[in-house]
Parts: C-alpha cells; structure tokens; sequence
C-alpha cells in the first residue's frame, strides 16, 4: 500500500487554555511515526533535586530568604509545597508595610523551565547569580520594600510522574488539572474538552494543593501575583474564562505594565491581554481569575515564558521546555529581568 500523509488537529494547553496546532503526520500501513525528546538532564533538575537545591541556597542566605513546607490531604493523597520568602532585614521590618507578591511555578507538571525560571530567580535574590545588566545596588534598592513569596514547584506529585517518563503529564498525583479546581466558573467545559488534560477534579479546591495555595493567598494577601507557565510566548491578565478584561483604572495598569514588558523583553512578540481574548479559548477554573475576583489582588498575572510552536504535538518536553543551552540560557536571563522590572515597577503602578 502506497504511503499517505494525514493532517491532525491537535490540541495541546498551555498554563490556561488550549492552543490548536496543525501536525503533519506520516503514516504508512500500520505505523505512525512520532518524535520524543527526552528531559535534558544537563539542563533541567528532578522535581526534588531542585527542591533540594534551593533549600540549600536558603540556607546560605538566612538574612534574605525563610523557607517552609507546608502539608495537606488525606491518608489517601497526600500533598506537600514548598514556600520561600525574601525580604531584606525580616526579622527588624513589618513584612505589611510592604509590597507584597505571590508567584507560582510548575503548576502543570510537565512545563519544567517554569521551576528552573524559580530557581534562577531566587539565586538572583540571594545575590548569587544577578539578572542581566543589574547591578547590586540597584537591586537592593529595588527590593528594600518587598515581600516576596515563591512557590517554585506547585505540583510535586504530578513532577514526579513526569520525572519518571510521563512527559505530557501536566496534572497532578491523581488526575486533576490544578488550574481548573479553583472557583471561579469552575467546572464549565468547552467543546474541546478533555480529561486527560483539563480534569477540573470533583468540586472547587477538591484537591490539597489548591486548598494549599488559596490559604496562603488569602494570609498573605498580596498585591501581585504570577502563575508561571510554559506554551507560548504571552504576559496575560484577567479573565480566562471569558472574552473580556475587568473594567477600570486597575485593568487599564495591568494592560500597561504587560505593555510594557513586552516591548523590553518580548521585543513585542508575546501575547498580551485578558487569557480569553488574546488566545481565542476559555479556561474555567483557574487560579489568575481567582485571585483577581475573589482573593482581590489588585495585580493578577499568567506569564507564559517558552514554547516552541514547530514542535510535534506529541513532543511534550520539546514543545514546552527549550532542550539546548542557548536558548535554555535566553529564557532563563530573559524572564529573571522582567521579574525585577516587575518588582521595580510595581510600586508605581499600584500607587
């Protein structure tokens, strides 16, 4: 039988919605021929590892950085999260006299440069490894009046499935798409729906990460947030979960801030708007959404930091994580500085 070529339409999600791809797949007889990359381990640490890592640079910087894990679940799942919070001379300051800013990494399992991103990042607050063009004065200047806290990888149990061969994982350690179980809108579904990658669990916060990050949202009540994820290239805000941004001054200095960032690191390349709007499909269910409308978090941002969009639809670790060190390095020096511009730029932009 002569061979043929098929044209797929594949759906692969990002940290909020699903992105159609087109995939040319060749196909003979009986076979269809599929490239995997595997985790480049020169590049990227196991999930623990890198808990292990940046543990021990806490430990080196005990003036900057505190570091706690925090436990929820049942006898039958059971989860852990790990916090680290930076802020200059903690034990002499009112951390509620400052800015406060939350993020988020590894969510979804299988986007690994979103925790290597953390890890890079905290080596930059600890003074080990500096962002690009930033020198030491100018970041302890910029950081006198912040708080900040990073959860560097949200999903562990999912992480650890994916370190063990799952590479399209993306849920966690029972099924659940961790940026479908908060409540906002939760549990709708779109035509394109599938539980193999969008489970929104059996009810709001069902599981204890998400009870996990809604109680640590909720004590430290922050004045930004980033949900740090892989896909694309895009800087969005509110809502996910429908067509439009919130009304208002707030909305209007989201807009500007991502405007911003986009032009001094994205060299205007990234998506940016409301998650609904700027990509074309909805998500139900997700953290940024919640925060903003419920939490009230005046700054409520996804950040969509890689994706390589020629990748195969069945290449999970290609098309979310760069697999060479150059472009692991751009990503890494990249994203690091438009955090500290996020830092810097904050302030101004809530007053």
């Amino acid at each position: 039988m002569a061979a043929s070529y098929h044209l797929f339409f594949i759906i692969y999600l990002s940290g909020f919605a699903a992105f159609p791809i087109f995939s040319f797949v060749y196909a003979n007889a009986n076979t269809t021929q599929h490239s995997w990359t595997p985790i480049n381990h020169h590049l990227y640490h196991s999930g623990e590892g890198l808990i292990e890592k940046i543990k021990s640079l806490v430990h080196r910087h005990p003036d900057k950085l505190t570091v706690e894990t925090i436990q929820a679940g049942t006898k039958d799942y059971k989860a852990d999260i790990t916090v680290v919070t930076y802020s200059q001379n903690w034990e002499q300051s009112d951390d509620k006299s400052k800015l406060r800013i939350l993020l988020s990494f590894g969510q979804h399992a299988r986007e690994l440069i979103s925790s290597e991103l953390a890890l890079r990042i905290l080596s930059a607050l600890g003074e080990e490894q500096f962002p690009p063009e930033m020198d030491p004065a100018s970041l302890h200047d910029t950081l006198e009046n912040v708080v900040i806290k990073i959860v560097p990888i949200e999903n562990l149990n999912g992480r650890k499935i994916v370190d063990a061969g799952e590479l399209c994982e993306r849920r966690n350690g029972r099924g659940v798409d961790l940026n479908r179980n908060w409540a906002v809108d939760w549990g709708k579904k779109e035509k394109d729906y599938d539980p193999a990658e969008e489970y929104p669990g059996t009810a709001p916060f069902s599981e204890p990460e998400t009870q996990i990050m809604r109680e640590l949202a909720v004590s430290f009540n922050p004045h930004i947030w980033v949900n740090v994820h892989s896909g694309t290239d895009g800087l969005f805000m509110p809502y996910d979960h429908k067509k439009s941004t919130p009304d208002g001054l707030p909305s209007q200095r989201m807009r500007e801030l991502l405007d911003e960032l986009n032009v001094l690191y994205c060299s205007k390349r990234c998506l940016v708007g409301s998650g609904g709007t700027a990509v074309g499909y909805l998500a139900h269910g997700t953290a940024t959404d919640y925060m903003y409308d419920v939490v009230r978090v005046p700054m409520a941002f996804t950040f969509e930091i890689y994706g390589d969009d020629k990748a195969s639809g069945a290449d999970c670790f290609k098309m979310f994580n760069p697999i060479d060190q150059t472009t692991f390095k751009r990503v890494m020096d990249q994203w690091c500085a438009s955090f500290f511009t996020l830092f810097k730029l904050g302030p101004v932009c809530l007053m």
